[in-house]
């Protein structure tokens, strides 16, 4: 359980491994969320293609800019 209220059962569209982070994509209906995670972590979840997760979101503010 976690305190955080924003979570958002998805699929794991894609995951890039890096040298030291990883790359993963999780589609919740027609959205996306892109996570930037250390590659630890996502092997030692092992994420794969299909996979069903949760995107959890803690945030405080979100941003949006045009021009």
């Amino acid at each position: 359980m976690l305190s955080a209220r924003n979570q958002f059962e998805g699929k794991v569209k894609s995951v890039k491994l890096g040298t030291v982070m990883a790359e993963v994509v999780v589609t919740v209906g027609n959205l996306e969320f892109v996570s930037a995670i250390t590659r630890t972590s996502a092997e030692t979840l092992q994420l794969k293609v299909g996979d069903t997760v949760k995107a959890v979101v803690k945030a405080t503010e979100v941003m949006v800019a045009k021009g």
